[in-house]
């Protein structure tokens, strides 16, 4: 595994920021990590770059623990931060230059990356006459100077406009060919359009963690409806392509249906069928940002 975390906790004070988090990642595979602001997000992020320390529990990045392998973690690990640092006084060649000295890298490779990310035509500008857009397109080179085999990105499309998303987008898709990506978003759009997989946490905590495949492409669909009475639940399995009932509350009862072809009207000849009164019918929609809204609401 590129990425392997177990039981990260993150405590400030009396504050758990992050609360027993586990997952993992293949090599190759690029993965959405979603929440709410405050949900431990950017933590997790730090941790895994070395930047923090964890309260409790390791990671390793590829295969090299944060707590025991500092450098080699560093060495396997490209971080565009949130709040991208950048020196603005110096020219973009000449800033990506500097670090490529610290990494000892050759500056073939600062010109490579230059031309990967975009940033040819401002390569000659100073990082303060840059929009937001391209100073993200800089911390983005940086990134990935050393060549890393991990990238973290956090925010990392934030204030480019929608010519520039796109490039960035086809970017980091052609990176997650050869590289574990993991970014942070609050773009729904962004991470179904980039991402094989979506993780959201909450209070410091996962609450979902699924390929997106699963969530945009799944057969899958789910009625609720409310009848005037109980009825017994063994009466719905008999509608025709049902997985599974739930009785969340009352006289609801969620049918979860293994087809995407809309259900509703077999509900409504069942009710009419047996003569039931419908107060309520309608699908749940199960778009990422739909389940994004249930999973971290406030009011839960």
């Amino acid at each position: 595994m590129s990425i392997q975390v177990t039981n990260i906790s993150k405590t400030y004070g009396e504050q758990k920021a992050l609360d027993a988090v586990s997952f993992h990642i293949k090599k190759g595979e690029i993965v959405g990590f979603l929440g709410p602001n405050g949900a431990g997000k950017s933590t997790l992020m730090k941790i895994l770059t070395t930047f923090l320390p964890p309260s409790e529990g390791d990671a390793q990045v590829n295969e090299f623990s944060i707590s025991e392998a500092h450098k080699e973690v560093q060495k396997s690990v490209g971080y565009l931060p949130e709040h991208n640092p950048l020196y603005l006084d110096m020219y973009v060649k000449e800033y990506l230059a500097f670090n490529a000295n610290i990494y000892k890298i050759s500056t073939a490779r600062v010109s490579e990356v230059i031309a990967q990310t975009g940033l040819t035509p401002e390569a000659h500008k100073k990082i303060g006459q840059l929009s937001k857009g391209y100073r993200q397109r800089v911390g983005l080179a940086n990134a990935l100077l050393h060549n890393p085999e991990v990238l973290i990105l956090d925010e990392p499309t934030t204030g480019l406009d929608p010519n520039q998303l796109i490039e960035i987008r086809e970017l980091i898709k052609s990176l997650g060919k050869s590289k574990t990506v993991l970014l942070s978003t609050h773009i729904m759009q962004e991470v179904e359009a980039i991402c094989d997989r979506v993780i959201i946490i909450n209070k410091g905590k996962i609450v979902l963690d699924k390929n997106l495949k699963e969530l945009t492409e799944g057969k899958q669909q789910i009625v609720e409806v409310e009848f005037d009475y109980r009825i017994e639940m063994i009466a719905l399995e008999k509608l025709p392509k049902t997985i599974k009932i739930e009785n969340p509350a009352g006289f609801v009862y969620h049918i979860y249906f293994d087809t995407q072809e809309d259900m509703r009207g077999k509900v409504f000849d069942f009710a009419h069928d047996n003569g039931l009164k419908i107060l309520q019918l309608h699908q749940k929609n199960t778009t990422l940002e739909k389940l994004f809204v249930e999973l971290t609401s406030t009011s839960k």
